[in-house]
């Protein structure tokens, strides 16, 4: 019963924007599936190495030590939904430009069919899934670029959509300076078919990302701007408890000041890299702290961890990630790159 309560609201991807939420489809775009990405606040988007998880989400960062990598990420949502996707990227250098293609998917689950008067008279599955194909490439010794086109398609019962989307990706990179800043355009689209009359609009995003890699000591540190095509993200909360002002008895109105309006894009995190092999991740996401705590139990909400460890060939990363008090999210990826396994045998 709660499973079907949180899709019928539109719940899925993210319990998560209170204020963003339900007013796009396919909000399933923005679940941070990588364990990676989940660790460092749901949008890393500006670290050019050879993780292909971080390379399928922003185009801009693929490259040629991606090629010939496979990645699975499995994500065991809320109420029982799982979340996961396969990914491969490969490079041609006949074309200096590293293609990527990925599936994922979102199984609800099954459900009871009922009639109107609660007679159960059979069952059905829902889901969700994501088709992708991404390519990028070097400008020069700096600069790359990327893009991504996506088929989504969703199905609950007789109900379908579907949709287009593409997403723009740009880095700059300098290893040198221990810098890389990058610029994203998410979900440009539309809907192509509808569950009603109504179309929806897609959860487009304006991004900007940057990190800093110091030379002699191993910390990555890094900081999100998310939601820029939209200042104000604040919103009025009619949960939230009224302050009386005891002299004249009237409501005392919260001013919310541009700093507060400013960190609500903010996602400051770190990388630390222990080792070769061994590496610690931590971030904050603000908005979700903002939108989604419970001021009597505020426990963690916002706050993400992770570690990504190199066994043999093979890269394992889990991803913790606080998002409200009743909803804790833990993902586990692997990516394997083919052409380490040749090194090793030739």
């Amino acid at each position: 019963m709660k499973r079907t309560l949180l899709i019928a609201l539109g719940l899925v991807p993210q319990l998560l924007s209170a204020q963003l939420g339900g007013q796009d489809g396919f909000r399933v775009l923005n679940i941070p599936a990588s364990a990676r990405a989940s660790a460092l606040g749901g949008n890393y988007i500006a670290v050019k190495d050879n993780d292909i998880n971080l390379g399928i989400f922003n185009p801009g960062l693929l490259n040629k030590e991606m090629g010939r990598q496979v990645a699975l990420s499995y994500l065991p949502y809320f109420e029982g939904i799982k979340i996961g996707y396969a990914s491969y990227a490969h490079h041609f250098d006949s074309l200096a430009t590293t293609f990527s293609g990925t599936v994922q998917y979102v199984d609800y689950g099954s459900f009871q069919r009922t009639d109107e008067v609660g007679n159960v008279i059979g069952d059905f599955r829902a889901g969700e899934y994501v088709v992708q194909l991404g390519a990028g490439r070097a400008i020069d010794s700096l600069f790359s670029v990327g893009a991504n086109v996506k088929y989504i398609a969703s199905s609950y019962e007789t109900y379908t959509s579907s949709a287009f989307a593409l997403d723009i990706g740009g880095v700059y990179h300098k290893p040198s300076k221990g810098v890389t800043v990058a610029a994203m355009l998410r979900n440009i689209g539309r809907q192509t078919s509808t569950f009603t009359d109504k179309r929806e609009d897609l959860p487009f995003e304006v991004q900007v990302g940057v990190t800093y890699k110091f030379r002699h000591a191993p910390f990555r540190l890094g900081l999100m701007l998310e939601q820029l095509q939209q200042w104000d993200l604040t919103y009025e909360d009619p949960n939230a408890q009224v302050q009386i002002d005891p002299t004249t008895g009237e409501v005392v109105e919260k001013k919310i000041t541009n700093v507060r309006k400013a960190l609500l894009h903010t996602v400051p995190s770190a990388e630390i890299l222990l080792s070769r092999n061994f590496m610690l991740r931590v971030a904050y996401n603000f908005r979700r702290r903002e939108e989604l705590v419970i001021p009597d139990k505020p426990s963690a909400v916002g706050l993400s961890f992770g570690v990504g460890l190199r066994v043999s060939k093979m890269h394992l990363s889990y991803g913790f990630s606080q998002l409200h008090l009743a909803g804790i999210s833990n993902t586990l990826t692997l990516a394997v790159r083919f052409s380490d396994f040749q090194k090793s045998g030739s």
